[in-house]
């Protein structure tokens, strides 16, 4: 059984998609299954998955391994979100469901469809998108600007311009949001390495005075859309790396130039190898 500790919700501003949904959090024990039910029914915005069956928590057992009991096919399916009991993993993707529930319900209907077709060939592996969707759910990250330039310093590996050097418009245009419930997982004992996928959202100068409930409301229609538009997450090359303890005031060490100059943690872009033809 691992511990409750309720102080993730005010220890890091990386966790700040997940605070505004549930005082339940905040008790001093594990939420039990109908309390985090209630926080289901309690969106404003109805949680349901992408066959339009409403979202409910169900006990985690161990399946019977038919097709239908798969995981994203109950979920698809009938609904059904198994959860594990005092499981960190578990209750970080039912909060991700929660906060952006139209890209949860995108990303469950691309794997049930994904899962249709690897039956249908007979397939034993899965292909890349499902990898690419895959690594998005897991450690996705939200990165959205009104700077288009600062979008591609991201892009660039131009860690030093970006974090340090334009630090202050960082700070006033771009906005941050974790997505992947193991990444919430692992900023819970946060190290230098960790390390989101990003996906990267032009918006209105406007956008950044919103409340937070509204960017995250628009952000989470913005990626639906992208999810569920097969042409894209076709390989993880898509995703954007984001060295997530880079991001001003999500780390102290940060606050120092030196902590960009790590470029273990802080790679730089490879570049692409000119073949070179014999004479």
């Amino acid at each position: 059984m691992q511990n409750w500790d309720a102080t993730w919700i005010s220890r890091s501003p990386l966790f700040e998609p997940l605070g505004v949904d549930g005082a339940v959090l905040h008790a001093g024990h594990w939420p039990e299954l109908a309390a985090l039910q209630a926080m289901v029914s309690a969106r404003a915005i109805a949680i349901t998955t992408g066959s339009g069956q409403p979202l409910r928590l169900v006990t985690q057992d161990a399946g019977a391994g038919a097709f239908e009991d798969r995981y994203e096919v109950r979920i698809y399916r009938e609904g059904a979100l198994p959860l594990r009991t005092h499981n960190w993993h578990d209750l970080f993707n039912l909060l991700v469901w929660i906060a952006f529930p139209r890209a949860k319900a995108a990303l469950n209907a691309r794997h049930y469809h994904a899962l249709l077709g690897q039956q249908a060939r007979g397939a034993l592996n899965r292909g890349p998108a499902q990898d690419a969707l895959t690594l998005f759910d897991e450690s996705g990250m939200i990165v959205v600007s009104s700077d288009a330039t600062l979008l591609q310093d991201l892009r660039d590996f131009a860690w030093t311009r970006l974090f340090w050097e334009r630090r202050a418009q960082v700070m006033q245009r771009m906005h941050w949001l974790v997505f992947g419930h193991g990444l919430y997982e692992k900023a819970l004992q946060p190290f230098v390495g960790i390390t989101g996928h990003g996906v990267l959202i032009d918006v209105e100068p406007d956008f950044h005075a919103l409340p937070l409930v509204r960017q995250r409301d628009f952000i989470d229609e913005a990626l639906a859309s992208r999810i569920a538009d097969t042409t894209l997450f076709q390989a993880t090359r898509e995703l954007a790396p984001v060295p997530l303890l880079g991001v001003p005031g999500w780390w102290p060490a940060n606050n120092q130039l030196s902590f960009y100059e790590n470029t273990a943690y802080f790679r730089l872009r490879r570049r692409a190898v000119t073949r070179v033809e014999p004479p």
